[in-house]
């Protein structure tokens, strides 16, 4: 369930800053969007994974906690995330 080198570059070039980021806000936000749904989609084979799920619940957490921060530093930021990713708010 680990991401590929090529899918990590792919959305750290999406969402990166400038040349050398690969550890803003949005990245880790893009990073944890996609983690959290491949293992989503893991739990549709395997409902009883609750090791995982564990694990899925912190990352939702992690993704939560650095939305209200990019939030309570700059809006239009935050919306413009959000709405790349197609997060629900």
């Amino acid at each position: 369930m680990a991401i590929s080198k090529e899918e990590k570059q792919s959305i750290i070039g999406k969402f990166k800053k400038h040349d050398s980021d690969s550890g803003s806000v949005e990245v880790q936000v893009a990073l944890l969007t996609y983690r959290i749904n491949l293992l989503s989609e893991h739990f549709k084979k395997f409902a009883k994974d609750h090791h995982s799920r564990r694990g899925l619940l912190k990352m939702v957490s992690k993704r939560r906690h650095l939305l209200d921060y990019i939030k309570g530093k700059n809006e239009e930021r935050y919306k413009s995330l959000i709405e790349s990713l197609d997060l629900r708010k």
